[in-house]
């Protein structure tokens, strides 16, 4: 099976990448279609929803943080058992970090590198026919990526479709679709995005409303029709080596910020993933020999994970004898205690002397290279890595702990040592997407 794949994208946030995507897929499903949907960038909502509306497994392609053959065959991967792939941008199509060409996290690398047109989600409230010349920048912008059809969003009445319509069709570019403003489907939202798809209320049924309106007002035949072939690729290699044979992962909605090829890759590797759940008061498996506490919503949970000794007492009993390792908000949870939105503070795992807040908030957001000073789950000291950050949260107490990586932005501009590391225990805000070439020195 060949799937074709293609892209939706948008000028800007906002635009309803996302809504649209969800819908797309929900209806190609529905009439027995085998669709994967990938998210370009660093973001672990989105996937959970893609998944939930395609039936597979969610994925991740970052052309910044991703060496090029790990793009290449994830998305031959995510091709191997589908008969459409969908991308969905984030931000607007070109928007990245300037540096190393066809390495600027844009949607624009992926549709470039893969070969893949691209949709263009056209929100159009507030103009009719100057949408056209939006449409012509973005077709003329960057020569190796080419605008293969534009759905409108946002249409307040026919009249209103009929002039932007006619002024795009006049560019030779296919309109594929127009969205009603009225009966437009809203996803709830909080701090980092879209509420996770396992905590929304009735997502079945806002699946099938996004369904029911792309099958209405998009034409999925065409959409189908202009895919292109995902290009072949060989196996995928390891994004970061297991941090043991046997790995106990959290996993529920307070550490649901795994990336799926970063888990992959460690089963591919021979690794065994032996998932638990704080929030369920569960501690991780005894067997294990290591134990990662990625990122979610502590802040969110603090008094539960608190009064959940079990979980608590586990991980520090295990911390004693192997190795454990938080990222971001599992970071938060190996300190010595969080202050929620209100200011409370819940005692947590104590493993390392830092404490954060979440009720003084200060956005951190952003590409990021690291180095390893020490050994840890994340590789031998020197391992070069890249991947992101995103919190809200601050530190409010350092701690003395030594600090894990140097760290500096997406461009390689320096920002100090960050993370925490005691004994077998390490952490940092900092989440990894892969590895950066073989370990070296400790400059990033």
């Amino acid at each position: 099976m060949t799937a074709r794949a293609f892209i939706i994208a948008a000028p800007r946030s906002g635009s309803g990448k996302t809504t649209v995507t969800l819908g797309v897929a929900a209806a190609l499903r529905a009439r027995g279609v085998r669709v994967r949907a990938a998210k370009s960038g660093p973001d672990y909502i989105d996937p959970a929803f893609h998944a939930a509306a395609t039936g597979e497994p969610g994925l991740n392609l970052d052309s910044f943080a991703m060496p090029p053959a790990l793009i290449d065959a994830l998305a031959a991967q995510a091709g191997a058992g589908a008969e459409l792939v969908l991308i969905e941008a984030s931000m607007g199509l070109f928007d990245g970090i300037e540096g190393e060409a066809g390495r600027s996290g844009a949607a624009a690398d992926l549709a470039a590198r893969l070969g893949l047109p691209v949709v263009l989600v056209l929100d159009i409230s507030g103009q009719s026919q100057s949408a056209a010349a939006v449409v012509r920048g973005f077709a003329t912008h960057d020569p190796r990526v080419r605008i293969a059809g534009v759905i409108l969003n946002q249409v307040a009445s026919e009249r209103h479709r009929l002039q932007a319509s006619a002024a795009i069709a006049a560019l030779g570019i296919q309109i594929l679709g127009s969205l009603p403003r009225d009966g437009a489907v809203r996803l709830p939202e909080r701090h980092l995005g879209l509420v996770q798809a396992g905590e929304h209320p009735a997502l079945a049924a806002q699946l099938a409303a996004l369904a029911e309106r792309a099958e209405a007002h998009i034409d999925l035949d065409a959409l189908i029709a202009l895919g292109a072939p995902l290009p072949a690729s060989g196996p995928a290699p390891v994004a970061l080596a297991p941090p043991g044979q046997r790995i106990a992962l959290a996993q529920d909605v307070a550490f649901s910020f795994a990336y799926e090829h970063l888990v992959a890759g460690w089963r591919r590797a021979g690794a065994e993933i032996l998932p638990f759940s704080p929030l369920a008061n569960e501690a991780p498996d005894a067997t294990a020999d290591a134990c990662w506490l990625p990122g979610g919503y502590p802040e969110l949970h603090g008094e539960r994970l608190a009064q959940a000794t079990r979980f608590l007492d586990g991980v520090r009993h295990f911390a004693q004898t192997r190795p454990v390792h938080g990222e971001c908000g599992g970071f938060m949870v190996l300190g010595q205690s969080i202050a929620d939105s209100e200011g409370r503070e819940h005692a947590m795992l104590g493993l390392l002397g830092h404490a954060t807040s979440f009720a003084k908030r200060r956005l951190n957001l952003g590409y990021r290279r690291a180095v390893t000073l020490h050994a840890s789950p994340l590789g031998p000291a020197g391992t070069r890595l890249r991947g992101h950050e995103f919190h809200y949260a601050s530190v409010t107490q350092a701690g003395d702990d030594a600090p894990l990586v140097a760290l500096s932005d997406g461009g390689g501009k320096g920002m100090g040592d960050a993370g925490r590391r005691r004994g077998r225990v390490s952490g940092t805000f900092f989440h990894v997407i892969a590895t950066d070439g073989q370990p070296s020195g400790a400059e990033p």
